[in-house]
């Protein structure tokens, strides 16, 4: 007989093995119930911590989409699916290399043309210059924010623009061209960035400002690419203009544009930028901010030193890789911010080009007016939360670069005739963009 059985057979031997088994049951029930109650709880919570953490990634490709399909209906006439399958992609994980360059080279006094130069690397590209946290919602909204039904003339759309004051055949603009002009940027930004004196452009801002009350300033350039004899004409120019009109309009002057990405030596540059600062102290103008412009992976300690405060220029639209928009506008804080941390020491640091043309080709990167618009927005959106300063590339096409590529004629938010590209009302406060977005996604 086995131990069961006899066990079994004695009925006080029963009784407690019928109770061991009914604790043992109602144990393994309680340990099931507990562990169905909380280990859903546990992952769900755990669902909701990743969709947070993954939230700039998801939901942007989401929101991004829908609002790709927004700007390619209302504004460029390119098919949602088209704009769709260019734009909705990836995320950048982070940096990229600098793109060809975006150089001015004048041909003659009173035309310039552009030229792509050499592929460089990105300053900083490992440096601490991750994007600010305040960023992040903005490159989770779309490509585009705002409709264009919600226009508003509470603030200017950019903090500047270029500004070059050349006819469609390269000719010089008069001053009532010049003062329409200005009407019109005037609507757009206060500040203006001038390349150079000739044309009298300098002098004819100057005057139109002044004789028609426009709200602007001007951010003056001198012209140092053709050398020292050029470079003295401009100075010679800078400051009869300046004493001859209101020089509290002019908030700083540029010597030269990306001349070290052209080839001329860094102590030429230097040379040419404490030329001009003793001629402005001589001369009463010393108020007046002197510095350069370069591409950032080109602005050195040295330039630095020599400038009162660092304009870089940013272009990625020519990078050899695009992702999408926000990536692009991304990398252009990033490397601004590398600037800030490893070049500019305690000066601040401007954006003194960045664009997007709506036509063209520069590589990769999608030329279309849909993405113009998409990238006037983020950028704009991008450089208020990071606190940059900056001139948006450019005011209106460049017709007037006779035999460059279609691309380096269509940076302008303006067309050639001076009618806006698109209805401005697209670059509303990002606030007002998040907002409109809100009201949005519930109904997708």
């Amino acid at each position: 007989m086995s131990i069961f059985t006899r066990l079994w057979q004695s009925p006080a031997r029963r009784e407690f093995v019928l109770n061991v088994a009914f604790v043992g049951l109602f144990a393994l029930i309680l340990v099931g119930v507990v562990l169905g109650t909380v280990l859903p709880s546990r992952h769900k919570e755990l669902e909701i911590q990743d969709s947070v953490a993954e939230s700039s990634d998801s939901s942007s490709s989401l929101v991004e989409y829908f609002e790709d399909v927004f700007v390619a209906e209302v504004f460029s006439g390119t098919s949602p699916a088209e704009l769709g399958s260019m734009d909705v992609q990836s995320e950048l994980s982070s940096g990229s290399s600098l793109p060809p360059a975006h150089v001015t080279t004048p041909v003659s006094s009173n035309i310039h043309l552009q030229t792509a130069g050499a592929t460089t690397p990105a300053v900083g590209s490992h440096a601490s210059s991750l994007l600010p946290a305040s960023l992040e919602s903005v490159y989770a909204s779309s490509e585009s924010e705002i409709p264009p039904s919600e226009s508003s003339s509470q603030e200017p759309a950019f903090w500047g623009l270029t500004y070059s004051p050349y006819n469609d055949d390269g000719s010089c603009a008069d001053i009532n061209t010049v003062s329409a002009q200005l009407r019109k940027v005037a609507t757009v930004a206060c500040n203006i960035r001038l390349y150079s004196t000739d044309c009298s452009q300098l002098r004819n801002a100057l005057q139109a400002i002044g004789s028609s009350n426009i709200s602007m300033v001007i951010h003056a350039g001198i012209w140092i690419s053709d050398g020292a004899s050029r470079m003295q004409s401009d100075l010679d120019e800078f400051v009869a203009a300046a004493k001859l009109y209101d020089s509290s309009l002019i908030k700083g002057v540029s010597v030269g544009n990306e001349d070290v990405s052209k080839g001329m030596s860094e102590a030429t540059l230097v040379g040419y930028i404490n030329q001009v600062r003793a001629r402005l102290q001589t001369e009463g103008l010393g108020h007046i901010p002197v510095y350069t412009t370069e591409q950032d992976a080109h602005f050195t300690r040295a330039l630095a030193a020599a400038s009162d405060l660092i304009q870089i220029n940013v272009h990625t639209v020519f990078d050899p890789v695009f992702t999408n928009i926000a990536a692009s506008v991304r990398s252009v804080i990033q490397r601004a911010n590398a600037v800030k941390s490893n070049i500019a020491g305690n000066k601040p640091v401007r954006i003194g080009e960045t664009g997007w043309s709506s036509a063209g080709n520069t590589g990769p990167s999608p030329l279309t007016l849909a993405n113009e618009i998409a990238y006037a927005q983020k950028f704009k959106c991008a450089a208020d939360a990071a606190n940059y300063e900056y001139f948006y590339f450019e005011a209106k096409d460049a017709v007037w670069k006779h035999g460059q590529a279609v691309a380096e004629q269509n940076f302008g938010i303006f067309d050639s005739t001076y009618a806006a590209k698109f209805d401005f009302g697209v670059l509303l406060s990002c606030e007002q963009g998040k907002n409109w977005m809100k009201s949005v996604l519930p109904l997708i």
